[in-house]
């Protein structure tokens, strides 16, 4: 069979896996590349290429190999000026190669929310040393978020209370940092309600949102997400104008995942990933067309329903605590099994089959849907689900 289209994906984690999955039930032919082999994504794709995405010439040399007919970036830290040459020369970078360049960078990203469209942020500064970002967080004022312009998974990020933690922050913030350019953003700490992720699609047809999705951060890093997240008509308007203003100068078709921060009926933009959103696995349960295939959808021009997610949705990750080579994950039947309450609960899992363990990463995550309950119900089946699985180092 002929596929309906060639997808090169560019990383190939958790995220990029169940991509490639709501691809190929479309008829793509996918092949995932990534640093590493037997990443994710590569386990379920057609193909894969092990390559650093920042090594330009390695990029066009596989982008040349399989003439892809869509190029989906999974990762941040890529060669975008090769994008760029790539999308001139006839490709199609998803959602465009001008996104990308813009996103790989949250300076790239603030700069065009803050000052170009003009949207709601915090107070921030850059630094490309210690004694800028001294003088910055001087001139911001504590608290303040120190987070590396290029990082993902909240690598690096920190929040200082005085003067006093400037140098940790700054050798954290190095050390997490991704990509070749040391400069991080220092930004006021703000007194937020809770903050949501939105995930905004750009298709053919328009913009459409999926429902709020609310999420729990530590060190960064995202452990718990729900969807809907409850906020009032007036902010859920406000973001959404905001995301539709940002995807659009942005350009392309394909899911956004657009991080804001509440105050009451205020929103403040926070980040822009033009990809999907690891908060987003909760549509794994939640929605009836995840963000994975909304994502698809929009890169291959097929339309996009009305999206909703009628129950109370959460879910919660399992993650190592080690450096581990040898291990594997039990306790999948307990975890699976429906909680004794009187709400109808779902539960479901993925395992990421990640092949290699270390602190903090993600191994996988667990799911809950409640039929006749409240997000808290939701989050609190999921987190129990989670506490059965154990990662067994062997």
């Amino acid at each position: 069979m002929t596929p309906t289209a060639t997808i090169l994906l560019l990383g190939s984690g958790e995220l990029g896996r169940e991509f490639v999955i709501s691809a190929k039930r479309l008829g793509c032919r996918v092949i995932a590349c990534d640093s590493y082999e037997g990443a994710p994504a590569m386990q379920v794709a057609d193909g894969f290429e092990v390559f650093s995405m920042l090594d330009g010439d390695a990029l066009r040399a596989t982008v040349e190999k399989y003439r892809p007919d869509h190029i989906v970036p999974e990762v941040e830290a890529i060669r975008t000026e090769v994008l760029a040459e790539l999308e001139a020369e006839g490709f199609h970078v998803v959602p465009s190669a001008r996104a990308a360049q813009l996103t790989m960078n949250r300076d790239a990203i603030r700069d065009l929310a803050a000052s170009e469209l003009g949207l709601t942020t915090s107070t921030f500064e850059y630094a490309t040393s210690r004694e800028e970002m001294a003088a910055a967080a001087a001139r911001v004022g504590f608290p303040l978020v120190v987070k590396p312009v290029m990082s993902s998974s909240g690598k690096g990020q920190s929040t200082v209370k005085d003067a006093a933690g400037i140098d940790t922050a700054w050798d954290y913030a190095a050390a997490g940092m991704r990509g070749d350019r040391l400069r991080v953003i220092a930004e006021a700490f703000i007194d937020f309600d809770y903050e949501i992720t939105l995930l905004t699609i750009r298709h053919k047809d328009g913009v459409s949102f999926c429902p709020p999705i609310g999420h729990r951060q530590e060190r960064g890093d995202y452990r718990e997400s729900w969807q809907p997240a409850a906020m009032s008509a007036a902010a859920l308007a406000s973001a959404q104008d905001m995301a539709t203003k940002v995807v659009d100068a942005l350009g392309g078709h394909g899911i956004f995942g657009v991080e804001f921060f509440v105050k009451g009926d205020t929103v403040i933009f926070s980040e822009l990933s033009p990809r999907p959103h690891d908060t987003g696995m909760v549509t794994l349960i939640s929605q009836r067309l995840t963000q994975f295939d909304l994502h698809a959808r929009a890169i291959l021009g097929l339309p996009i329903p009305a999206i909703v997610a009628p129950d109370a949705s959460a879910s919660a990750v399992l993650l190592a605590d080690r450096d581990a080579q040898n291990f594997a994950i039990t306790g999948l039947a307990d975890a699976l099994a429906a909680p004794d309450t009187d709400t109808d609960t779902a539960i479901d899992a993925r395992i990421f089959g990640k092949p290699v363990a270390r602190p903090y990463r993600r191994m996988g995550i667990t799911l809950a849907r409640v039929a006749d309950g409240s997000t808290d119900d939701a989050r609190a089946a999921a987190v129990a689900a989670a506490a059965k699985l154990v990662i067994d180092y062997r």
